[in-house]
């Protein structure tokens, strides 16, 4: 018997025997072993790598007893082989492929030789009954592979694949039920605990723009038809009870007032003249009478003239701030009776104002908790209580449809200057977790469905 002869029947016998091995496994972890490092009876490598195709995971390496991962390398080989599994251009893997890194993508070559040796070789465990590809069996090494040891692995690969096809839906099948049973189970108490965290009684609240604002401030109006001649305060100067706020110009009255005088005298004249022709003539005396209400009608349109400019100059009626945005925006202005000029308001009795908007509007109750944060100190809100909560909504200056609310502060509560702005958090009762979350989305759903 040659030497030949011999070498090929000493390895047909290895082929036999690690074919018997490789069956023998009692599960895929054995198996993987098996593959990645008894495989070098027949070829010789310096690395094996296992890979199956439906989990695309790396099921074994060489010389490890269980792959990490997350480990950098572990994690390098999986964008390989789904690279190779996926990649178009060079077709699937379906017999044993030399590979290098020149063949590869240049973000995955960049890092080939930190991780492997020059040459790999590629075996397609292929599912003899399906004709799918189930895995591949990476070999790597630093000399180039033969032509008879491709031809080898192919052999290999074919008996690797019946084999591992075997595990994948065989034994292995019972597992992949227990493993799907416990991941439904897993769901299954997940989706109880979200049921249960859904259901949980939360506070509700909503977030509306306040401004600190007086409360029940003396609302200064003007008390007759006229045009605003002067100021005598600025915004938010200190104002004591009768000192002059604001003056309107007399001009009209004043010119009411002298053509009033010049008619009365005129009227007094006449009567004295016709008093004395009455002496001797009696229709002069019967004139009388019409005369002297003439006069009176005079005499009382010049008394109220004069009353008219007494109110010209209007006065604080108590103590506190005048509270106006500019005094050059009303001089000039012409202002009806009763129309509101400005506030006095005393600086320590304020109050907060918020504008709810209309699609925000939630269950509120008086005495409900409120929380300002303050734009200037956003990082320590100002407790309060709920005094009123509008049932009609009205536009705000900024085009708005809003409820109107008003809160006051808490007794032990430093008032805030009266015109500060910020965000408001007013509480409402309590609803469950998941109503809190959805209560947008499902008004947006029912306004879209027009339910």
């Amino acid at each position: 018997m040659t030497e030949l002869v011999q070498r090929q029947l000493q390895g047909l016998s290895t082929l036999v025997q690690l074919e018997r091995q490789v069956r023998g496994a009692e599960d895929l972890a054995q198996f993987g072993f098996l593959l990645t490092n008894e495989t070098r009876q027949l070829l010789d490598y310096r690395q094996a790598v296992l890979w199956l195709a439906v989990s695309e995971k790396v099921q074994a390496v060489s010389g490890l007893p269980f792959p990490d991962p997350e480990a950098p390398f572990v994690l390098w080989l999986t964008r390989l082989l789904r690279h190779l599994c996926h990649d178009e251009s060079a077709g699937p893997v379906s017999s044993p492929r030399a590979l290098t890194a020149a063949d590869l993508p240049e973000e995955l070559a960049a890092q080939w030789q930190e991780w492997l040796p020059a040459h790999v070789l590629l075996i397609p465990l292929i599912n003899p009954a399906s004709k799918q590809q189930v895995g591949i069996l990476l070999l790597a090494r630093e000399p180039m592979w033969l032509e008879q040891e491709q031809r080898m692995a192919g052999f290999l690969g074919d008996s690797y694949g019946h084999s591992l096809s075997a595990h994948l839906v065989g034994r292995r099948d019972w597992r992949q039920w227990k493993s799907r049973l416990q991941e439904r189970r897993t769901w299954l108490w997940s989706a109880l605990a979200l049921v249960m965290l859904l259901l949980l009684p939360v506070r509700q609240s909503v977030l509306a723009p306040a401004e600190v604002v007086p409360w029940q401030p003396e609302v200064v109006r003007a008390p007759l038809d006229g045009v605003v001649d002067s100021f005598a305060v600025g915004p938010n100067d200190t104002v004591i009870e009768g000192q002059l706020l604001l003056r309107l110009d007399d001009g009209k009255l004043r010119n009411q007032l002298r053509e009033t005088g010049q008619a009365l005298a005129v009227a007094q004249a006449e009567y004295r003249q016709a008093r004395q022709k009455a002496l001797r003539d009696q229709k002069s005396k019967a004139k009388l009478t019409q005369l002297r209400g003439v006069i009176e009608q005079h005499q009382a349109k010049l008394e109220y003239v004069k009353s008219l400019l007494q109110r010209i100059d209007i006065r604080a009626s108590r103590d506190g701030i005048a509270v106006f945005a500019s005094a050059e925006d009303w001089i000039g202005r012409p202002v009806a009776l009763g129309e509101r000029i400005l506030t006095v308001a005393a600086p320590e009795n304020v109050e907060l104002q918020a504008w709810l908007p209309v699609s925000d509007a939630i269950t509120l109750q008086r005495d409900s908790d409120v929380r300002l944060f303050l734009n200037i100190r956003p990082t320590d809100p100002l407790e309060g209580k709920l005094r009123l909560a509008s049932y009609q909504a009205e536009v705000t200056p900024e085009g708005i449809l809003a409820y109107r609310l008003r809160a006051g502060f808490n007794a032990d509560e430093m008032p805030p200057r009266i015109g500060l702005r910020g965000t408001a958090k007013i509480y409402g009762t309590q609803v469950s977790l998941f109503y809190y979350l959805m209560r947008r989305p499902l008004a947006a759903a029912r306004q879209w469905l027009g339910i």
